[in-house]
């Protein structure tokens, strides 16, 4: 009996449950030389949007329904207006007419977010996630903290 358990503890026995998660990221960005990614910040907009994904599988197949946490170092402030909404109604003509513009105020200091906080993978695997950012972060570079299953990576980008 001490033979078999000393053979058990030199060769053990191999657990099938210990296959790693493989992460694949894919910010659809072109990178440089120094393993940044690039985005090119549309100038006309008040905000370039831009969607990263990924893919996630576990012995070559995609697993579904994992927890991805996303946060950024970059955030932007609003101003006292979000916006502002027309009301339209159709007169006796069929004709759209704006009978009130309200403006959505009280909003002076509320920090947004330039990434979605969260995201599960697809039955596919894929994992997605929006980024949003505006023209005065221009020059500045975005890292993408990303964790799922205790892990967490990032990875940069530059916005050009």
């Amino acid at each position: 009996m001490f033979w078999i358990l000393i053979l058990l503890l030199l060769f053990g026995c191999e657990d099938s449950t210990t296959s790693e998660y493989q992460f694949n990221i894919n910010p659809r960005l072109e990178i440089d030389e120094n393993g940044y990614y690039h985005l090119d910040v549309i100038r006309q907009n008040r905000q370039t949007l831009h969607r990263i994904n990924g893919l996630i599988t576990k012995d070559g197949e995609p697993v579904e329904s994992i927890f991805f946490e996303w946060s950024s170092n970059l955030y932007w402030i609003l101003g006292d207006t979000l916006g502002y909404i027309i009301n339209q109604n159709l007169n006796d003509e069929g004709m759209y007419v704006s009978t009130d513009t309200s403006y959505m105020t009280g909003f002076n200091g509320f920090e947004v977010q330039t990434i979605n906080c969260c995201s599960y993978s697809n039955s596919y695997g894929e994992v997605n996630t929006m980024i949003g950012l505006v023209q005065q972060m221009i020059g500045d570079t975005m890292i993408v903290n990303y964790s799922f299953m205790n892990r967490t990576e990032s990875i940069g980008i530059v916005l050009d």
